[in-house]
């Protein structure tokens, strides 16, 4: 019994031996705004302070629009999801993105807490701060669960609906990013909030796309930084550890023109999803895109941006 013990110690002294070389090594204090500013902000960007945060966004295009696109990245994204998009719909648009409450510039809110009846409420009061009353809304993956679950909680302020690769019902048996795997792997995502690696930031987008050949070094040091923003990590694994709430009979209940893209080779929401979508929101349009991933809207902003177009 005393051996086993002892070889119980040796095997938990080891497993803290290599965490701590993991830390030392590994380890990356969080980036301040001050320091992304620079790097990540252009001519088009403003922020505004809203609910204890101040809200990154872009508002682009004809001002005149009376009423705007608007377009939400998903998890550990940023508004620079959609730049190449964004320069391809209709110049008598008006298009307005921005980082979402635990991304990007915006970052973490006040107390951490994340809910899609949240999200919701602080789209209203962001749009409401826009004076907009009335617009057609989007979103990738997480980004366009906010989009089609706004459309349930404030129906009146939307016209048109646009689902790109979203969430909204269960996955089961993807592949997914690494990335994604660990914050969701308990006691290994806490190591998250002081260790993440440009690697892993690498293969989780490999995960992403289908074509690992469009990743370059300034995606992945865009999605780096971004992750390591002040606060970003912890409000992302308070995200993954209580998980949003999944409301899939409310995706029968919307009857808003819906446009719905996805790729073909999504390898985090299968395009069966898709399929879904195109059933329970009835007179929905459905776009299938081949040989694409996750991330039309990057992967062939072109066609992700003509279908928006002719929608």
């Amino acid at each position: 019994m005393k051996k086993f013990l002892r070889y119980i110690g040796y095997f938990f002294g080891a497993i803290l031996s290599i965490l701590l070389v993991l830390f030392i090594i590994y380890f990356q204090p969080d980036k301040s705004l001050d320091e992304l500013k620079p790097l990540y902000v252009n001519s088009e960007s403003e922020f505004m302070p809203l609910m204890g945060m101040n809200v990154h966004y872009r508002d682009q295009g004809n001002p005149n629009d009376s009423i705007p696109l608007v377009l939400i990245h998903g998890t550990s994204s940023s508004l620079h999801t959609f730049e190449e998009v964004v320069k391809r719909i209709n110049k008598n648009r008006r298009v307005i993105t921005l980082d979402m409450p635990a991304f990007g510039l915006t970052g973490p809110n006040a107390t951490n807490e994340y809910s899609f009846n949240y999200y919701s409420k602080f789209l209203d009061s962001f749009l409401t701060k826009l004076n907009v009353p009335l617009c057609d809304i989007g979103g990738n993956s997480l980004g366009g669960c906010i989009a089609w679950q706004f459309t349930t909680y404030f129906p009146e302020k939307v016209r048109k609906l646009i689902l790109i690769d979203a969430t909204g019902y269960p996955v089961i048996n993807m592949k997914g990013s690494l990335g994604f795997k660990l914050a969701s792997t308990p006691v290994i995502n806490n190591l998250m909030l002081f260790i993440t690696p440009k690697s892993l930031v690498n293969a989780s987008l490999r995960g992403v796309y289908q074509d690992p050949s469009i990743i370059n070094q300034e995606q992945i040091d865009r999605f780096h930084d971004m992750a390591i923003a002040k606060g970003n990590r912890k409000a992302l694994l308070a995200i993954f550890k209580k998980g949003l709430e999944q409301e899939p009979d409310k995706i029968k209940t919307i009857q808003k023109p819906t446009l719905i893209i996805w790729g073909d080779k999504d390898g985090l929401i299968p395009v069966q999803n898709a399929y879904l979508f195109n059933k329970d929101i009835k007179g929905s349009k459905l776009a299938i895109l081949t040989n694409i991933g996750h991330v039309p809207m990057e992967e062939d902003p072109a066609k992700t941006a003509a279908l928006i177009n002719e929608f």
